[in-house]
């Protein structure tokens, strides 16, 4: 049921649940399986305090998370920040949990003064567009985003 989720913020102590879905993630975009790295890449980014993981548990089982990026903006001069990872595991979907995820995000970015939450998504995963525009999401029109990919 979907009262027995708890979304709390990641520690350390949170790796072993959260290593593998992070690296469920990855696959789901095209990566190769490597939990090894999944889990260094996170460690580190806790570590170094660069990046706020939100972790959703049942029963003591890890099965969706979300990773904040924090971000600037010079024209608000204000801090933002990225929404960058939002993954529920399959097996957990369609019972609200990234929809818990979102609002665990969105209350930090208010407890943090951030100006906005920002986040991209493939242009073909036409059901995570609806669950973000069904949450407030505006889909931007104005700018293009471009990359140059340098490694």
């Amino acid at each position: 049921m979907k009262e027995g989720i708890q979304i709390v913020r990641a520690e350390s102590a949170h790796l072993d649940e959260l290593a593998p879905l992070f690296d469920l993630y990855r696959q789901f975009y095209g990566q190769s399986s490597n939990e090894a790295a999944a889990r260094e890449y996170l460690e580190q980014r806790m570590h170094a305090a660069e990046s706020v993981v939100f972790i959703a548990m049942e029963n003591g089982r890890g099965v969706g998370f979300t990773q904040l990026y924090p971000t600037f903006s010079s024209i608000s001069i204000k801090r933002s920040l990225i929404l960058n990872d939002l993954f529920v595991h399959s097996d957990f979907r369609r019972r609200g949990i990234a929809e818990k995820l979102l609002h665990a995000a969105k209350s930090y970015a208010i407890e943090t003064g951030a100006k906005a939450l920002s986040l991209s998504t493939a242009s073909d995963n036409e059901s995570a567009q609806r669950l973000y525009e069904s949450f407030g999401f505006e889909k931007d029109t104005s700018f293009f985003h471009y990359d140059l990919l340098v490694n």
